[in-house]
């Protein structure tokens, strides 16, 4: 979108240079055109087909929406190829994440090898230290009265010991009472955390439930560079979401 003002001659009057100009033929070339109400100057849309973009301030914005299919195509494809190299550079720990979980002893194979009906049986030990781990750090981090603490910073008065007790008691509310997943989804991600090395929180605003929500992401479904120190040196995080056909 271009704007034309330019300000006239003082020997020229607004209707004649409305009369000079060919309106169609301009739009013809360029796009739509709308002359001001004052006749000093037009409006002219060089590409009235592009999508608009979102208004000042609307940042959360669906981006896949607004951006031409050239560019979310080549970004798709990127991403598609992210994900396997990364996929790739993880093999090792994936393979022994996998043969972790069927050392747990939780269920029992009919073997043929090294000879027919041979023990199937795998001792507990690895899931017995699992749990207790996943118990201790329980308690530790999900106490009775809520797992949110709060501190002063500074100097203290008592206006900002309550401010610092009224923040805590709202946290706390808001994540043991109107966050249903935070508790269940916190207790099973200690019971992987062990055995992955590393678990992670999703925490964001569902607009359906219409309010903030935390959940468990399993180490599996978060697909990173393998030799990325932290989320913040990755070069991109890619959640890997699993969805029904419905």
């Amino acid at each position: 979108m271009a704007e034309i003002d330019k300000a006239l001659p003082n020997d020229i009057r607004p209707d004649e240079v409305a009369e000079e100009i060919d309106v169609e033929e301009v739009e013809e070339l360029k796009g739509p055109v709308e002359v001001t109400e004052d006749a000093e100057g037009a409006t002219i849309d060089f590409d009235p087909t592009a999508m608009s973009m979102p208004q000042e301030g609307d940042h959360f914005a669906n981006l896949n929406e607004l951006l031409p299919d050239e560019d979310t195509d080549a970004i798709g494809n990127q991403l598609q190829n992210d994900y396997m190299e990364y996929k790739m550079s993880r093999k090792d720990w994936e393979r022994a994440y996998i043969t972790g979980l069927d050392l747990l002893g939780f269920k029992y194979t009919n073997r043929t090898e090294p000879f027919q009906g041979a023990s199937g049986a795998t001792h507990p030990v690895l899931a017995e230290a699992v749990t207790q781990f996943q118990a201790l750090a329980y308690k530790e981090l999900m106490p009775a009265d809520g797992p949110v603490r709060t501190q002063v910073m500074g100097k203290t008065d008592p206006q900002k010991e309550m401010q610092a007790q009224r923040v805590k008691n709202f946290m706390n509310y808001q994540l043991m009472d109107q966050m249903k997943e935070y508790e269940p989804d916190f207790d099973q991600m200690l019971f992987y955390l062990p055995l992955a090395g590393s678990t992670f929180k999703k925490v964001y605003y569902d607009d359906l439930l219409g309010r903030a929500v935390s959940k468990f992401v399993p180490a599996d479904d978060l697909v990173v560079p393998y030799t990325a120190t932290s989320l913040d040196d990755a070069e991109s995080v890619i959640h890997v979401v699993k969805m029904s056909e419905n």
